[in-house]
């Protein structure tokens, strides 16, 4: 038997999207406890490969909520990691005759340490990296991956633009697991109620990358994309 392709997100939802057949998928959101994790399932029995999988925060001006990053290198703490070319190819591939194919584009994704939250930051960084978006999970993913001599993707989907602006409440809710607890949202909106408008945009900008998401795990499937 094959050894799995190993997904690598940050949060519970985007690893119930990525876990099919063939594919393990681990989460967290915090970098230490997302090394664990990953340091585990190569314990259980290796890998055949690493893809970072799940939501992504937008850069280029340009992207709607939804919008698809198959990443050709990460730039982050790091430093510059190479996705593999023919393994990013056969993802991109596999979304041809599909919706996904006019929304999903080829560039560098952003790695960081910390949620980039303000339109203006957004910006800068896109100036700074010219990435197409940002995630917290992917660096840790592709370093790992070129340690182990192992393919590495990105396929990520844009949950907020470029444009957007955080609330405070769209991540006081995230604990370091990946998980999310809805006690200090709902604490947040009752500080300020005024951000309430601004996170059910931001819901609909949820619904949108997950949407994509989950087309694309069908379209991978289908393809055979996440076999080696």
């Amino acid at each position: 038997m094959n050894a799995p392709i190993l997904a690598v997100t940050g949060m519970a939802f985007e690893a119930k999207i990525a876990r099919v057949r063939g594919v393990e998928a681990v989460f967290a959101a915090r970098a230490d406890w997302l090394e664990r994790a990953i340091s585990d399932a190569f314990a259980r029995g290796g890998c055949a490969g690493i893809i970072s999988f799940g939501t992504a925060g937008g850069l280029a001006a340009d992207l709607e909520p939804g919008a698809l990053i198959v990443a050709d290198e990460v730039c982050g703490p790091f430093g510059p990691l190479k996705t593999d070319a023919a393994w990013s190819a056969r993802i991109v591939e596999s979304f041809a005759g599909t919706p996904l194919a006019r929304i999903t584009r080829r560039g560098t994704m952003a790695g960081v340490t910390a949620p980039v939250k303000s339109e203006a930051d957004k910006r800068a960084l896109n100036l700074s990296t010219s990435a197409l978006a940002v995630d917290m999970e992917s660096h840790v993913a592709g370093a790992i991956a070129m340690t182990r001599g192992l393919p590495f993707a990105v396929c990520r989907a844009v949950v907020d633009p470029g444009w957007r602006t955080l609330p405070p409440a769209a991540t006081a809710g995230l604990r370091d697991d990946g998980t999310t607890a809805i006690g200090p949202i709902l604490r947040e909106l009752m500080r300020e109620p005024r951000q309430l408008g601004a996170l059910l945009r931001l819901a609909g900008d949820a619904r949108a990358a997950k949407t994509s998401l989950v087309q694309a795990r069908h379209a991978l499937e289908a393809a055979r994309a996440l076999v080696f």
